[in-house]
């Protein structure tokens, strides 16, 4: 069946102004790395052009209010909508293209039409909540999709697996009460931001036990990423068995990502999508839907979505890289904090 990539020009409608790291350059340097790699040549992948986001999907999220403010001051010709997130007189519209974006991932793998699709949208979306914008996001993305699968689909279990080094405050706000979303998200330590995603953050009422936070030092690097995936990530996973997967995939996490602190290395990338694929196929028939979240280095991102996409579909793209200096006092304080988190969670899962 293959794997869908949804994308427009549109994406690079939505302006920052100035230096600001959420520009179009990342969409235009996956782009290109795409074609660079030949991979539509295959025929296993196809490019889809989404539709835009009905307000009943955003409302579905998010307060009216929050959806007309950001239409107002897009309106008005743009500004600022918090101190890091600016919008242009476009990016209402290219927003709601985003959100529609997600949609059309989700909607065309349930069907059956492909085995699985990588949503190549802007502006990301994973620290915008119900009422406010954040960290560049003005619509969360991926929890609109999750919430269409389940009054479009009637699916009762999805796993959001958050692997952009900064926490998705916005995602755990909307599903933090329930169990019909599991989110779970590796992150470096979020103390400086969003000042969320603590592993004692482990949901609350109906939801308990069904957020997982997995804080890492900065500078931690693949061994403990790669620890963190495999010895929490993959046997709750396993026991909560998701109907359907959704990723926000970050590629912030890179050592010469300007943001990012986890000292991750370009490689581990294809090798995180990897197991994130043979997850989907062990648990949920393989559905599974990536949605683009930060990642600011275009040198990465040009090679690494490629590469990840390939993996999707079952191909592979080698990366060529220097890897990151290993920091052995990060490694090892990742490594209490990933006992720790397992302390935690052994509440709720067998771990």
């Amino acid at each position: 069946m293959g794997t869908a990539i949804i994308y427009t020009p549109r994406y690079l409608d939505h302006r920052t102004g100035g230096r600001h790291p959420e520009r179009p350059r990342r969409l235009t340097a996956i782009i290109n790395g795409i074609l660079e790699s030949r991979l539509i040549e295959t025929g296993c992948i196809r490019l889809i052009e989404p539709r835009p986001a009905s307000m009943e999907d955003l409302e579905s999220i998010h307060k009216a209010e929050h959806i007309n403010r950001v239409r107002s001051i897009c309106s008005a010709g743009g500004g600022l909508l918090d101190e890091e997130t600016e919008v242009s007189a476009e990016s209402f519209d290219v927003a709601i293209m985003a959100a529609g974006g997600a949609i059309e991932a989700v909607e065309r793998v349930i069907s059956g039409e492909f085995s699985n699709a990588f949503a190549l949208i802007r502006p990301p979306g994973h620290h915008a909540g119900p009422d406010y914008s954040e960290g560049f996001c003005i619509f969360n993305n991926v929890a609109i999709a999750a919430r269409y699968l389940q009054r479009k689909h009637g699916l009762e279990r999805i796993l959001i697996l958050d692997i952009d080094t900064h926490h998705g405050n916005g995602t755990q706000d909307i599903f933090y009460d329930t169990s019909s979303v599991l989110y779970m998200s590796i992150h470096e330590d979020p103390r400086e931001f969003p000042g969320t995603g603590f592993i004692w953050e482990v949901g609350a009422g109906e939801g308990r036990g069904y957020t997982v936070n997995i804080p890492l030092p900065y500078g931690s690097g693949d061994p403990a990423y790669w620890r963190a995936m495999k010895t929490v990530v993959l046997p709750i996973a396993e026991q909560y068995r998701p109907q359907f997967i959704l990723v926000s995939a970050g590629f912030d996490g890179y050592y010469r990502d300007g943001i990012g602190n986890l000292a991750l290395s370009a490689q581990i990338y294809p090798k995180i999508f990897g197991v994130i694929h043979d997850l989907a196929h062990k648990v949920c028939g393989g559905r599974l839907v990536a949605v683009l979240e930060g990642g600011y280095n275009t040198w990465l991102l040009r090679r690494a979505a490629a590469a990840c996409i390939a993996r999707m579909a079952g191909m592979a793209i080698k990366i060529m890289d220097r890897r990151p200096p290993i920091n052995l006092a990060a490694q090892k304080g990742a490594e209490k904090m990933i006992e720790a988190v397992k302390r935690v969670q052994s509440r709720y899962w067998s771990i």
